[in-house]
């Protein structure tokens, strides 16, 4: 009799290991088998850790060689779900087999799990080949699209273990939105006393929230100031709205009369518009979504900028609507400062909403749960593109769900803390949907369309540009090693149909892919926008948000309709009441935070790909994440604003939060 050792590694699951019985069957290529054994003997040890391992022995007449699938079944006296992490075969010969698992044995039904080397469907034989299509058969039906609401990207509803938090991350999650809840009561306690008189009142709700020597400590301070202003849309919150203007809109008459002030001497506009140097910044998206709500308004404001001869970024026009007149006056530096200070509080409140809604959660989180779905239906585990992404979509659809239970629906947070309905949301949703295209969420085409492949003090984009690169390599690399050619890529029907179900609902959906360098890119995009993209927009909220005067999420008067009619009482009772207020940063708080054990960018600790070239190519992209890390921090030295969203260090490998 030969022997193959086997070792299931999985985790302490008392109440499974007691009412479950877990069998364990070895297969080759030619579809031969071992009989079934009995993995796990029901005992109960109180000692062992929470980790744990059953090692069996499986004893064949006939050697078997290599075995390409381990077959699991769980017999239930009452079903309970088994969690396998992965398992380690070793052979008569001294070979060892790794089999990665990381999946919950849901029912009675055989489960197959394949040896982890890599593989293309064009690659197997037809019995492999068989297995990967009742495979995905199986996924298709457990991961099954939903239509949230009209007009959003596809998600999920009922989540299958798989994609659930595990007990660390909701234990922490809860954790921190019990702070917030706990922030919000104590700040009601105090408001029975205080009321808003002036701005500097807004620094009572920051109450124990740590903000000392930090870049919101120098909001709190500059907010005021243009080039502070300017600065974010640059390398704020939200960093891509802001493009280069070439020619004034005619929905926007700004002359040089009205901005040759705020030009550097001897200069004009029309010169400055031809020399590059003036932007603007449009939330045209706003213009037709309905505010019902009482004391809550919202406009569709335009903003245009100028960089001067310092580099700096500064505004020098604002209207705060899409349609000029009497009724909605371009606002200048050179007006009274109340006047100036109000204007830009509307146009911060606008990017906001278009941030949270559009930057943040569309093109990051929503996205990113389509990416993780269609991964799922349409790439079985052994594919070398699921191996990849795997990492990258960790928890998305998991935070996604919460996102629309608490944040997004029509009693959620954003509806308690801005101007929107459920409705309005879904008004801003849809409408961005409408312009969404596989080229606007690619990071160099995106800097390109809108002119800022040259502007100064760009650090998002210096920064964005260094990952992109580091990705696409890495990518690169790991492409070469699976498809030696591009009909590889064009006969792969697992990976086109992962980018058909990756397209739907967006403009230009049917897509296919007919080159190696075409696959790159795409799925440089996918681990760009999982990772740095959603670290870029998301990490620093409470640094520009937590000053609530710097971006009010809503405005309780509305827009003024002539100019000389604001004075400090009107900005103070336009601004957020303190309830509102004390919602909005204990949001922006929570979502700021990094898990206690992040995996940051290029941190893959579960066992994914085993094949030697593979573990190379992931120590050559650490390393190169490591030289941008230092880059970074040595610029940082230099700067009074340091910006460090995009370090790698400080880029989790998924949208999780």
């Amino acid at each position: 009799m030969l022997t193959y050792k086997v070792t299931v590694y999985t985790y302490r699951q008392i109440i499974a290991e007691k009412t479950n019985s877990i069998y364990l069957t070895l297969i080759n290529s030619d579809e031969q088998s071992s009989d079934r054994v009995l993995v796990n003997k029901s005992y109960l040890d109180v000692l062992v850790p929470s980790k744990r391992e059953f090692s069996v022995n499986v004893c064949v007449e006939k050697d078997l060689g290599d075995i390409v699938l381990v077959k699991l079944e769980k017999n239930c006296y009452v079903n309970y779900q088994w969690f396998c992490e992965h398992i380690i075969v070793e052979t008569p010969s001294g070979k060892c087999l790794k089999f990665p698992c990381q999946s919950w044995i849901l029912d009675e039904k055989p489960r197959f799990f394949r040896e982890g080397t890599a593989r293309l469907a064009q690659d197997d034989n037809n019995f492999l080949k068989e297995k990967r299509r009742q495979q995905l058969e199986f996924k298709q039906e457990l991961f099954s699209w939903k239509e949230w609401r009209r007009g959003y990207p596809l998600s999920m509803e009922d989540l299958p273990p798989k994609l659930q938090f595990d007990s660390a991350k909701t234990i922490e999650f809860r954790s921190n939105f019990l702070k917030v809840m706990g922030e919000s009561l104590l700040d009601k306690v105090r408001g029975l006393l205080n009321s808003w008189k002036d701005v500097a009142d807004f620094q009572n709700l920051l109450g124990n929230f740590n903000y000392k020597d930090t870049l919101l400590e120098n909001v709190m301070k500059d907010w005021r100031e243009d080039s502070m202003f300017g600065y974010q849309f640059l390398n704020g919150c939200n960093p891509v709205m802001i493009k280069k203007c070439k020619e004034i809109p005619d929905k926007f008459p700004v002359t040089h009369e009205m901005v040759k002030g705020s030009l550097e001497t001897g200069v004009t506009l029309p010169k400055e518009l031809k020399a590059g140097n003036i932007y603007i910044v449009d939330y045209e998206i706003l213009e037709a979504v309905q505010t019902p709500k009482t004391q809550h308004y919202l406009t569709a404001p335009i903003c245009l900028l100028y960089k001067n001869r310092q580099d700096q970024m500064v505004p020098i026009a604002i209207q705060l609507s899409q349609t000029p007149g009497e009724k909605s006056p371009i606002f200048l530096p050179s007006d009274n400062k109340h006047d100036w200070m109000l204007a830009k509080m509307w146009v911060k409140s606008a990017d906001f909403l278009v941030h949270q809604l559009v930057t943040h959660l569309l093109k990051t989180h929503m996205i990113s749960e389509v990416f993780e779905i269609a991964m799922h239906r349409q790439l079985p585990p052994v594919h070398p593109v699921y191996k990849l992404l795997k990492p990258h979509v960790r928890f998305t659809t998991a935070i996604n769900a919460v996102a629309r239970q608490r944040l997004i629906n029509e009693i959620g947070i954003i509806t308690q803390i801005t101007s929107l309905t459920g409705d309005g949301i879904g008004d801003v949703i849809r409408s961005a949907m409408e312009t969404l295209t596989h080229e606007s969420l690619c990071f160099p085409e995106a800097i390109e369309a809108r002119g800022m492949k040259d502007t100064p003090h760009y650090y998002y984009r210096d920064d964005g540009m260094m990952i992109w690169e580091a990705i696409h390599n890495f990518v690169s690399a790991v492409v070469e090693i699976y498809y030696d050619s591009d009909k590889k890529v064009q006969g792969d029907e697992e990976i086109q149909g992962f980018v058909k179900d990756c397209h739907a609902g967006m403009k230009k959906s049917h897509i296919s892919l007919k080159t190696r360098e075409e696959l790159v890119k795409f799925l440089t995009s996918v681990m760009f926008i999982t990772s740095a993209q959603h670290a870029a927009v998301n990490f620093g909220q409470f640094d520009w948000y937590g000053w609530i005067p710097n971006s009010p999420s809503t405005m309780r008067q509305p827009p003024p309709e002539q100019k000389g009619q604001v004075d400090m009482k009107y900005i103070m009772e336009s601004l957020p009441d303190r309830g509102c207020s004390s919602k909005a940063l204990g949001t922006v708080w929570a979502l700021s935070r990094f898990q206690k054990k992040e995996r940051f960018l290029g941190t893959y600790p579960e066992m994914c790909f085993t094949e030697e070239p593979v573990e190379e190519a992931i120590k050559t992209f650490r390393k190169k994440l490591y030289e941008v890390t230092y880059k970074i921090k040595s610029r940082n030295e230099d700067l009074a604003l340091a910006y460090g969203y995009l370090s790698p260090d400080r880029i989790p490998n998924s949208v999780a939060i």
